[in-house]
Formats: structure tokens, sequence, C-alpha cells
């Protein structure tokens, strides 16, 4: 059994596609979450790479959904559940590899309209065939946390920033380009907006009363 790691490495993501396009017998394969990030910046902080898992789906996710029902009709079939039943949490690929793929699907991060135009792609080769492993660009990732903005999504944006300085202009823009409500788009960009700001202002409490 290997040893299980909160650190992931450019080979989980390797293995993470391998195994979707296994069961899938899939060509394409969409990496999503803060380990998408592995595609482009392998070598990326290791505070950046703190996971113990990684969020994927396979491209012909429906169609697979429609082939299933076809050969069961009593069964409600999920790409999504097939995944985390074979390789989630406490799967024997758990036990193997030291992390687990958590299914997901198109809609689970929340990403401006024209991702898919600034993707990063990687071909990987699964028993002989080359299959695309597909991921939004960092900056995307980087919407998808302030979407969400979570204290751990907060952290992932502050230690990507100091590592690669973000432009603001340009996240702000992306946000915008996304389908947020109101309310989580202006609390966004609210946080873009104290990015760089000196530790000493961010440091200092508010007054009481």
């Amino acid at each position: 059994m290997t040893e299980r790691s909160f650190v992931r490495t450019f080979e989980d993501l390797v293995e993470t596609v391998r195994a979707i396009a296994r069961l899938f017998k899939t060509d394409k394969v969409f990496i999503i979450g803060s380990q998408s990030i592995l595609l482009s910046w392998p070598d990326a902080p290791v505070a950046l790479r703190t996971s113990g898992e990684i969020d994927a789906y396979p491209e012909n996710a429906k169609i697979w959904e429609v082939m299933q029902k076809k050969l069961d009709p009593d069964d409600e079939p999920e790409a999504s559940e097939e995944i985390n039943a074979l390789f989630g949490e406490g799967s024997e690929f758990h036990r193997e590899h030291g992390f687990y793929i958590d299914g997901v699907d198109e809609n689970t991060a929340r990403l401006p309209s024209d991702w898919n135009t600034r993707a990063i792609y990687k071909t990987v080769e699964v028993d002989g065939r080359q299959v695309l492993a597909v991921a939004p660009c960092p900056e995307d990732v980087i919407v998808s946390k302030l979407a969400r903005l979570s204290e751990k999504d907060k952290l992932f944006v502050e230690v990507y920033h100091a590592a690669r300085p973000l432009s603001p202009d340009l996240i702000i823009e992306r946000i915008r380009a996304t389908n947020l409500e109101p309310a989580l788009q202006e609390r966004a960009i609210g946080f873009v907006g104290h990015l760089g700001e000196p530790q000493s202002k961010a440091a200092v409490s508010p007054k009481s009363g």
C-alpha cells in the first residue's frame, strides 16, 4: 500500500487521467479544482499542492450515462458516482496511490464562460493511445477559488499571488465573465482588491464599536 500523501505531483495527475480514460474509454479527461494547476505548473509551491484528492471527469460522461441507462432502464447512472465508487476516498485506488479522485462534472467549478479558449492541454499515453488531459488556465482556476472563497481558497489565492503575482484587472475581468450571483461576484472582487496590500495594513484589526 502506498503511503498517503497530501502533496500532489504531476504523476498523480497522469494516474488520474489513465484511470478515467480506461473506465470511460474516453480520449479526453478534464481536471478541475486546485490540483489542475499541476498541468501547467508541475513544480508549484507545496502549499498549492496539499490536497488528498484530484477532481476529474471524462468528456463523454453524458454519453456514458445514456448508454448505461439503455443497459439497465431501472438504473440512474451518474459518471461522477461511478468515479467516486471506484476511485474515491477509501477505495482500492486510494490505498494504492495515496490519493483519491473526486468525481465531478462540467458545472462543479465556477469558471469564466470562455475558459475553454484558454485551457491547458497535455497528452497522456494510456495503453498505447493518446489521451488529452484538459485543465483551466491558472488564472481561471484562481477565479473558481474566488467564487467559493473558503478559508482554504483564500490561502490558495494568496500563496499563488506571492509566487506568481496576479494582475488584479485581469482577474476582475474574468470574475465578471463568470456566472456568479452579484453578492459572490462583489465579494470575490473585494478580495482581489486586498491582494498585495502590505502585511501591516492587512493585519490591522478593525476598531471596535
